[in-house]
């Protein structure tokens, strides 16, 4: 290789698989569930392609997009699917707890990086329901942690023709982190969903952590907040 296309290969920034800049947003907006919304459509999608065991989901290929405003943290999720697996009664109007038992994105969210083993956790099924969670994997809370409010917002949608559902988040700053949020700021995190019914249930990861549970905080990626 010549010198220069050395050179010029050498100057092209190299970007961790485990790091995710998220762009900034002047000012807060109405949830559409909707990737080609004014809100979203200029940014990049993130993938989830494989199990948390490390094989590769093909059919489940998931879309991650994220932007941060001065008072929340906006995720959504574009999730194509084979098979819905849902609960029967769905009830959006309030917290649905063990939602997690079937079809759900879950996004897990720390802002500690020495005390890793806390963190918080936000989902939103394809109906709409949702729940929050309080974790500390060292010291399991009483109720699991699903009393604690973090005061997110959500809204999901089915397109049922492409067969992709599609999930949003509204997450407050405030309940990842007390201190003050403002460009370069760092959040620890990894994204999930599971998928399908049994026994052929899939679970899809950013990050996979190497065992069957997504409570394991040494593998989540680093989050940056920059303007």
């Amino acid at each position: 290789m010549h010198n220069l296309g050395l050179a010029l290969l050498l100057a092209i920034p190299v970007v961790a698989a485990d790091y995710m800049e998220v762009k900034f947003a002047n000012k807060d907006v109405v949830l559409t569930a909707d990737p080609s919304s004014q809100f979203w459509r200029k940014t990049a999608p993130v993938l989830a392609t494989k199990s948390n065991l490390g094989v590769e989901l093909k059919s489940n290929r998931t879309e991650i997009r994220v932007r941060w405003t001065n008072k929340n943290l906006y995720v959504l999720m574009s999730c194509p699917y084979e098979e819905l697996y849902l609960l029967p009664n769905p009830n959006a109007a309030q917290e649905t707890n063990k939602l997690w038992e079937h079809d759900v994105a879950e996004i897990f969210l720390g802002a500690d990086f020495n005390n890793i083993h806390q963190y918080r956790e936000y989902q939103v099924s394809p109906q709409g329901e949702w729940v929050d969670l309080d974790i500390d994997t060292k010291k399991a809370r009483p109720d699991g942690g699903w009393k604690w409010d973090s005061k997110m917002a959500v809204k999901a949608r089915i397109d049922a023709k492409a067969k992709i559902w599609y999930g949003e988040f509204q997450i407050p700053l405030a309940s990842v982190t007390s201190e003050q949020i403002k460009p370069g700021t760092l959040l620890r995190g990894n994204f999930y969903r599971f998928q399908g019914p049994p026994p052929d249930r899939k679970m899809v990861a950013w990050l996979p952590t190497g065992r069957i549970s997504n409570h394991t905080p040494e593998a989540f990626g680093t989050l940056k907040l920059v303007q």
